[in-house]
C-alpha cells in the first residue's frame, strides 16, 4: 500500500511542489539573514502570509481579492505552458502573447469604446494570431519555437509601446484609466466586488477557473486533445497515422497564445493597473506562469492551485519591511521560491530513480536467500 501511494503520479506531484515551496523559504530565509539577521524572521514570515499580515478581517478580505485579482492573468499563463508543453512544445513566447494581449484589449478599449467582451475576443484573436505564426514557422520551416518566441516578445513589447502610446494619458506615460475612458470595457463583477472589497474582482477568477477545467476535459477526454499530444509526443508517427501534424502543432500554439492573451485582457480590463508605454521589460506573468505550471504538475487543475501560491508570496513580497531591506529584496526572495517551483519534475524523476533502486535492491536480497 505505501509503495503504491509513493508511486502515484498525485502524490509525487504533490510532494515535489511541497518540497520546493520549504526549500524555496528557506533559501529565501537564509539571504534575508545575511542582509540583516534581527529581521529575516518578521520578513519571511510577511512573504508566507500575505493578506493575513493584517489584523481587521475586512484589510484581508479585500488584500485577498487583490491576490485573485491577479492570479487569473497567472493562471492562464500557466495554461497557456502547459497547453503547448502537453503537445511537445515550450511555449517560451507566451509573455509576448501575453503583451500582445494587452495591447489589442486596452487599445480596442480606449481607442474604438469597444466593450469588454469583444475586447476579451480581440485579444484571443491577435495573440492567438502570434502563438500561430510560431507554431507555423515551427512546422513549416522547422524554426525552434524557442528561440522564434523570444524574438517575438521583445518584437512584441515595442510594438505594443508605439501602439498604446496613442492611448496613454497626457500627463504620464501610462494608458489611461478605463473607469474614465469607457467603462463598459471594465469586466463585471457579479457582486465578487461586494464580496471582497474590492472593485477589481471581476468575473476573470472564475472564467479562468472555468478554462482551467476546460483545458483538462480538451486534453483527456477529446479526440482533439489525443491528437495534439499524440503529435506532440511523436511528430512522425503521428503522420504516419493519418492525423496532421502541422495542423496541429499551429492550431496547439495557436491556443497557446489565445490563452496568455486572454490572461492579460483579464488584469488590465480589470482596471487595477495600466500599461507603461515606456517599459523595456517583457512582463514577468509570461514567464512565471512556467514555474506555475510546473509546481502544478503539469495539471489543469493543478495549475490553479499553483498559480494562487505563487501570487501569493509575489503579493506578500510586497509586506517585507522596506526601511530594514531594499525595495528589490521582495522580488528577490519571491524570485527564489518561484525558481524552486520549477524543479518539481526534477524531484519526481529522482523519487521514482529511488524507489525503483530500493525496489531492486529488495528484489536482490529476496532471490539470495
Amino acid at each position: 500500500m505505501k509503495k503504491n501511494i509513493l508511486k502515484n503520479n498525485g502524490f509525487q506531484t504533490l510532494l515535489a511542489s511541497l518540497v520546493c515551496i520549504v526549500l524555496g523559504i528557506l533559501i529565501g530565509f537564509l539571504v534575508l539573514l545575511m542582509i540583516e539577521p534581527s529581521g529575516a524572521f518578521d520578513a519571511i514570515m510577511s512573504i508566507v502570509k500575505n493578506f493575513l499580515n493584517y489584523s481587521r478581517a475586512n484589510l484581508q478580505i479585500k488584500n485577498l481579492g487583490k491576490t485573485l485579482v491577479k492570479t487569473a492573468p497567472l493562471l492562464m499563463c500557466s495554461l497557456s505552458i502547459l497547453f503547448s508543453y502537453k503537445v511537445g512544445l515550450f511555449n517560451i513566447g507566451a509573455a509576448g502573447q501575453y503583451v500582445v494581449g494587452a495591447c489589442a484589449s486596452l487599445y480596442a478599449a480606449i481607442a474604438w469604446q469597444w466593450g469588454w467582451l469583444p475586447c476579451l475576443l480581440l485579444a484571443c484573436v491577435a495573440s492567438g494570431a502570434v502563438g500561430a505564426l510560431v507554431g507555423a514557422m515551427k512546422a513549416y520551416f522547422n524554426v525552434n519555437e524557442v528561440i522564434s518566441g523570444i524574438m517575438l516578445n521583445w518584437i512584441a513589447l515595442y510594438v505594443t509601446n508605439m501602439i498604446l502610446g496613442n492611448v496613454k494619458a497626457a500627463s504620464n506615460p501610462y494608458t489611461r484609466v478605463l473607469a474614465e475612458a469607457n467603462k463598459s470595457a471594465i469586466l463585471p463583477t457579479m457582486g465578487l466586488d461586494r464580496v471582497f472589497g474590492l472593485q477589481y474582482v471581476s468575473i476573470a477568477i472564475p472564467l479562468a477557473i472555468l478554462f482551467a477545467v476546460l483545458v483538462w476535459v480538451v486534453m483527456n477526454k477529446t479526440k482533439f486533445g489525443y491528437e495534439l499530444r499524440a503529435t506532440g509526443l511523436n511528430k512522425n508517427a503521428a503522420k504516419y497515422c493519418g492525423m496532421a501534424e502541422n495542423r496541429n502543432i499551429i492550431l496547439s500554439l495557436a491556443i497557446s497564445g489565445a490563452l496568455a492573451g486572454l490572461g492579460a485582457a483579464f488584469l488590465y480590463l480589470t482596471d487595477i493597473e495600466q500599461w507603461k508605454c515606456t517599459v523595456s521589460a517583457v512582463p514577468q506573468m509570461g514567464f512565471n506562469g512556467i514555474a506555475a505550471a510546473f509546481l502544478g504538475g503539469l495539471s489543469p487543475i493543478g495549475t490553479i492551485f499553483a498559480s494562487f501560491f505563487i501570487q501569493h508570496i509575489t503579493e506578500g513580497g510586497t509586506q517585507v519591511d522596506m526601511t530594514m531591506y531594499c525595495s528589490q529584496i521582495s522580488d528577490l526572495i519571491s524570485a527564489i521560491i518561484i525558481y524552486l517551483c520549477g524543479f518539481t519534475a526534477f524531484l519526481k524523476l529522482a523519487m521514482n530513480k529511488a524507489i525503483a533502486k530500493f525496489e531492486s535492491k529488495n528484489a536482490k536480497e529476496r532471490s539470495t536467500k
